[in-house]
């Protein structure tokens, strides 16, 4: 199997965990979405980028993207739909830095 490609994202890696408080804490599953998957949610639906800009972004393939989508928006709907919290972390990543002016 071919090693992935580096994605780059511009989202700072910091602890981000989304959970629902109707259900307890010691009762709840989770899913993890990676960074790379929370930039592609962020850049096409948040941003409104079409998938072809958002693969120059991130520097990978517009088809990249499209699996990228769509295995984040199956973790998605499993969170809602099972009542599961989100944590986002670990992919193959390099953040961009912030230029200075």
């Amino acid at each position: 199997m071919r090693p992935k490609k580096t994605r780059w994202v511009k989202c700072e890696p910091g602890e981000r965990c989304f959970r629902p408080q109707c259900k307890p804490l010691n009762k709840l599953e989770g899913v993890t979405m990676t960074l790379d998957e929370f930039e592609a949610i962020r850049l096409s639906y948040l941003e409104g980028l079409e998938q072809e800009e958002t693969a120059k972004l991130m520097k990978v393939h517009r088809s990249t993207i499209s699996r990228i989508l769509d295995s984040a928006n199956k973790k998605i709907a499993d969170a809602l739909v099972n009542i599961k919290a989100i944590r986002i972390e670990g992919g193959r990543c390099q953040i961009i830095e912030k230029r200075k002016r």
